[in-house]
């Protein structure tokens, strides 16, 4: 289990992270999501050991990771910028992880050449930054880790290629118990693959939750109330309210069977309750309309 405990860090009198607390349960395929500039980065580079945290505490499995490489031996990240040496190809960088992990698997390496045929022996700098993003998750699946930690991992990789890898990642979560953190701003292919999503924002997750209980808790309604002007019961939570026409949509906190049965009262002309997407979720958690996408006035 990954735990974030109040974890708080400054760059310069910038707080980065404002008293972060996270928890990634064993298995779980997490989905961290957040506006540009939430921190999720920053968090990462901590819960990896590459950042260490001004205050708070950190663990996996109840290691502190920083400064920790039997902890470390067990995760493999993917950042969102690579690193590789300038004139290494793929079998030198190679042999550079298996000096870092001990379960690096050479028989997993060699079967993996055929699910992304690109040349060992190719300098990694002259490969496209696809191809650079294929070779990072070769190299990181066959060090065999309890943890993969991954910022944007399928950023650049073709529609072909993305079902590929994350194939290979949701194989190892149900075969190995492969616990993965993910941050991604595409959250309708986080939607496919997390079973938990936590929602991050100036430096502090505000709320985590499994996706099934997260998708579970909000609702949109489409009513045609039965008159004008109807009044809507005061006990709704009501994160968001527009008009086409007659048809009013809501965006309402609660489970649908809830909020279906307050709003029958009014006898609306019609009444439809409709599961919400991750996307709509993330829009409406972080202020709503307020947050949404704005016409801009030139």
């Amino acid at each position: 289990m990954i735990d974030v405990q109040n974890v708080r860090k400054e760059f310069d009198g910038f707080a980065a992270l404002g008293g972060a607390t996270l928890t990634v349960p064993n298995g779980a395929v997490y989905g961290l999501v957040g506006p540009n500039g939430a921190g999720k980065s920053t968090l990462i580079r901590h819960i990896t050991g590459i950042y260490r945290q001004d205050v708070g505490e950190i663990t996996v499995d109840g290691e502190a990771v920083f400064e920790n490489p039997s902890a470390k031996a067990r995760i493999a990240s993917i950042p969102d910028d690579w690193y590789y040496f300038l004139q290494s190809d793929v079998r030198d960088m190679m042999r550079f992880y298996r000096g870092f992990y001990p379960k690096f698997n050479m028989e997993r390496y060699e079967k993996f050449k055929e699910v992304f045929s690109i040349d060992e022996k190719r300098t990694i700098r002259r490969l496209s930054k696809g191809m650079q993003k294929q070779v990072a998750f070769w190299l990181a699946m066959c060090t065999m880790p309890d943890y993969l930690v991954l910022d944007e991992p399928v950023d650049g990789l073709d529609p072909v290629m993305r079902r590929r890898v994350w194939s290979l990642i949701l194989n190892d979560v149900a075969e190995r118990g492969t616990t993965v953190l993910v941050s991604s701003h595409n959250l309708r292919e986080l939607e496919d693959v997390c079973d938990h999503v936590g929602i991050m924002d100036h430096g502090k997750v505000l709320l985590q939750r499994s996706l099934e209980e997260l998708q579970g808790g909000t609702v949109k309604v489409q009513m045609v109330p039965s008159g004008e002007d109807v009044a809507l019961p005061e006990e709704l939570e009501i994160l968001h309210r527009s008009a086409t026409g007659r048809v009013q949509t809501l965006i309402v906190r609660g489970s649908a069977e809830e909020v279906t049965a307050r709003l029958s009262v009014l006898q609306p002309l019609l009444l439809e309750a409709l599961p919400l997407s991750l996307e709509e979720i993330f829009i409406y958690e972080l202020g709503g309309v307020d947050y949404a996408v704005k016409d801009i006035v030139l």
